[in-house]
């Protein structure tokens, strides 16, 4: 049964260094997931905290919006694009009861504040015309991950999350407004998500319902995620854990077969053209080598 603890926070956004994200500045309103996705990469984050258990105690950062509307009231702040959940989901099912986004959102519109959210869950819907609002005003960019069309895998590997068409259905409506759509394909399981017809379907639902752009990333295995990803596929699917692990030297697959799925990705990406609308964020401090994701 998920344990939810209330805590308190000093400060809302944090800095993001980095060359391949397009944001300065990240905002997580829970630690922890109640999604369980098997592959996920932020179990790291609970290594800090008194629990161990990411999945299933929840901490909720009660006085966030307090502390957001201090940040970006200051006349330090540039309003630069904050990205909303870059860890965790913020429509998680905590957010049911705890209702959050919306204080996050109103603030976002009383200050324009440009911003990118990711979600696993519909929902987000709940929230559909503050968003469209704040697109109005300024760069709104909403994006789902999506791994699988096949709805047995998706329950094995995203018990918790939404199907993979209601995530689908999110981004087709938030394509009726100004606000920027995309899709996560990633990660990339081998042996699991990986064949050409389960990524030509989501290329294929992803035009079908006007999203603006796709981002892939190949499954990496590092430090908590290995341990947990390969204790799943031993005690789940292990006729495929020989099979997955051939593909790894260390935490990043062989070359031959990253080489093998971009060809892949190359060839959806021209059967399937998506719109690739950029966002030009304000105030955004771009380093020299930044790979562009929108």
């Amino acid at each position: 049964m998920t344990k939810y603890i209330e805590i308190s926070c000093k400060t809302a956004c944090n800095r993001v260094n980095s060359n391949f994200l397009p944001f300065n500045w990240d905002l997580n309103i829970y630690r922890g997931c109640e999604h369980k996705c098997q592959y996920c990469f932020a179990v790291y984050s609970h290594k800090y905290m008194e629990s161990k258990n990411f999945f299933d105690e929840i901490y909720v950062k009660k006085n966030i919006a307090e502390c957001f509307e201090k940040q970006i009231s200051s006349k330090r702040w540039k309003k630069s694009v904050i990205n909303i959940g870059g860890v965790t989901d913020s429509y998680q099912p905590a957010e049911n009861k705890y209702k959050i986004m919306p204080e996050i959102l109103k603030l976002c519109i009383k200050y324009k504040i440009p911003i990118s959210v990711s979600t696993k869950s519909k929902l987000i819907l709940r929230d559909f015309d503050l968003f469209a609002e704040l697109a109005t005003l300024v760069p709104v960019n909403i994006t789902c991950t999506i791994t699988t069309v096949n709805e047995n895998i998706r329950k094995l590997i995203e018990p918790n999350a939404a199907p993979a068409q209601d995530r689908f259905n999110n981004l087709k409506e938030f394509s009726r407004t100004n606000v920027n759509t995309g899709i996560f394909i990633m990660p990339i399981i081998p042996e699991l998500t990986d064949s050409y017809k389960n990524l030509s379907m989501l290329y294929k639902t992803a035009k079908e319902n006007n999203v603006n752009y796709a981002v892939t990333t190949i499954l990496n295995l590092r430090g908590e995620t290995k341990i947990n990803f390969l204790n799943f596929v031993k005690n789940k699917l292990p006729h495929l854990y020989n099979k997955i692990k051939s593909h790894y030297k260390g935490a990043y697959v062989n070359s031959t077969y990253k080489k093998h799925i971009y060809n892949i990705l190359s060839t959806l990406e021209e059967k399937y053209p998506l719109q690739e609308k950029e966002i030009i964020y304000p105030n955004y401090e771009k380093p020299d080598d930044q790979l562009t994701l929108f």
